[in-house]
């Protein structure tokens, strides 16, 4: 069974923004970063870390966890 992101790839789509664009940001085939969206592949702590910096959101946002996108420092 796939998890499916839904604020991943909202944020990316409401910032209008392509997955080819994120995934060169990310080093990684669009492809690949399509499938971290749907949940084909497990996203590491180090695509989180860049995907939460990027965009300026928690990473508990990004998984899902809450739908309040402030970052707790």
């Amino acid at each position: 069974m796939y998890m499916k992101f839904r604020n991943l790839k909202n944020i990316r789509e409401d910032r209008d923004i392509k997955q080819k664009e994120i995934a060169a940001m990310l080093n990684v085939s669009q492809n690949t970063y399509s499938q971290y969206e749907t949940g084909v592949i497990s996203l590491t702590a180090e695509v989180l870390i860049k995907l939460s910096d990027f965009y300026d959101v928690s990473i508990d946002y990004l998984l899902d966890r809450t739908d309040n996108p402030d970052r707790n420092i």
